[in-house]
């Protein structure tokens, strides 16, 4: 079973969260370089989704080099980018410092969450 949860309630196409679900899996190393993902069909029956919205995750994902097809083999993580896993085990700490100084506050990690997706929103349309 992937480490990919889907919210058909959240407004956010299914698509991109899926495309968001692997590509978090490959940088924080649950997906290392060279894991083969599992094909479309597999993983569209496995989320009780449509194939054609796995294809396009996929497809996104390949032409941002996260993974590759290979015809015939099937589909592989090809981020070249290598993960510093110490970089990782801090960035995992100050999150978990966020998370008790905003439960301090009176703030979930719904809450917290919702903050960072608008501040990636944000991000991705500066970079437009």
């Amino acid at each position: 079973m992937l480490p990919i949860t889907l919210d058909h309630a959240s407004g956010v196409p299914i698509y991109v969260q899926l495309k968001d679900a692997i590509y978090m899996a490959v940088r924080t190393g649950s997906f290392r370089q060279g894991t083969q993902l599992p094909t479309v069909r597999q993983l569209a029956v496995e989320l009780r989704i449509n194939a054609n919205t796995v294809s396009r995750a996929y497809m996104e994902l390949e032409r941002e080099g996260v993974i590759s097809s290979q015809q015939g083999r099937g589909t592989f993580v090809t981020l070249s980018k290598e993960i510093d896993f110490q970089k990782l085990a801090a960035m995992n700490q100050m999150i978990d410092e966020l998370l008790i100084q905003a439960g301090e506050i009176d703030f979930s990690v719904d809450d917290v969450m919702a903050v960072l997706e608008t501040k990636r929103r944000a991000q991705r349309q500066s970079e437009k």
